[in-house]
């Protein structure tokens, strides 16, 4: 978790460290529910090639909107058959578009994540000021669409600014997943070195990003068949815990534009049917992993 401005502690899970009831490993059902502000579109599309700059690409514009027309009903299904609850990452802006579809989220179960307002909002672009405004609209959005306030935050691109952790813990959050160095969740005493009243005393909760089971580098990017990500997960879940007996987690990764269509869906089914069928894995979200990591907070150095 790189922070180039605040001295914080950072505690690492410890050899102590063990998940609930001994699991070799906890697994995160992560969907990424993605939109962008009016104007602005994903920075990659089905095409490939990009428009000469100043032309706004309607292609990648209407394949990103898929997401929110057909991909996220699909996946919520298939988690619901699965009887799997998820991390849904989420948008101010589709909190804001469809709030009638992160209120069903949040009542079938589902962790809704703050994602930033948009996929094109992105922390380490902002000034302090545009950032806690950011983070303010979004917890506001997400708030009125659902009932309850966000607790979770990962910044579009999991790209925080320096300042980001101060900021989510003084508008509340408990966790954030701005983060790639480590395979287990850490404790960020942020009140311990903050003058600032608005801190709490209670830590931050760093819950990486992990980025081996995620459809839209394994797909889009490096143009693997879908089906070759099933092999990777159970490849991963039976040879990573035989070689070493410390805990970690995984991170299974679809995007509603990308595995919310047909083509990826069944995918994400077939990795939670063989997550389900495990007997040494603890199939949380985001929510109940940092609960949990507060509540072993004895076993991080």
């Amino acid at each position: 978790m790189v922070d180039m401005s605040e001295n914080w502690r950072v505690r690492r899970a410890g050899r102590g460290f063990k998940w609930p009831d001994g699991a070799k490993v906890a697994v995160v059902f992560n969907i990424a529910y993605e939109g962008w502000s009016d104007g602005k579109a994903p920075g990659i599309g089905p095409m490939g090639n990009v428009l000469q700059a100043g032309f706004f690409d309607t292609n990648a514009a209407s394949w990103g909107s898929y997401g929110a027309v057909r991909g996220i009903q699909r996946l919520q299904r298939i988690a619901a058959a699965n009887g799997i609850k998820t991390s849904v990452m989420t948008n101010g802006v589709l909190a804001e578009r469809w709030p009638d579809t992160v209120a069903a989220l949040a009542a079938g179960g589902h962790d809704i994540v703050a994602h930033s307002y948009g996929m094109d909002v992105i922390p380490v672009y902002l000034d302090e000021a545009q950032e806690r405004a950011n983070i303010e609209r979004t917890t506001a959005l997400i708030t009125a669409a659902c009932g309850e306030r966000p607790v979770g935050w990962i910044s579009p691109r999991a790209t925080n600014s320096p300042r980001s952790q101060r900021l989510l813990a003084e508008a509340g959050y408990i966790w954030h997943g701005d983060c790639n160095d480590d395979d287990l969740p850490a404790l960020i005493d942020v009140g311990g070195a903050s003058a600032n009243p608005r801190v709490p005393t209670s830590p931050l909760v760093a819950i990486p990003l992990t980025m081996d089971i995620n459809d839209l580098p394994h797909c889009i990017r490096y143009g693997n068949a879908p089906e070759a990500l099933i092999a990777q997960f159970k490849a991963q879940l039976e040879r990573a815990t035989l070689a070493d007996a410390q805990p970690f987690m995984i991170d299974v990764t679809a995007h509603t534009h990308v595995f919310g269509r047909p083509s990826g869906a069944w995918v994400f089914d077939a990795m939670m049917r063989l997550a389900r069928a495990r007997t040494d894995i603890w199939i949380a979200t985001r929510r109940e992993i940092a609960a949990y990591a507060i509540e072993q907070r004895e076993h991080f150095d």
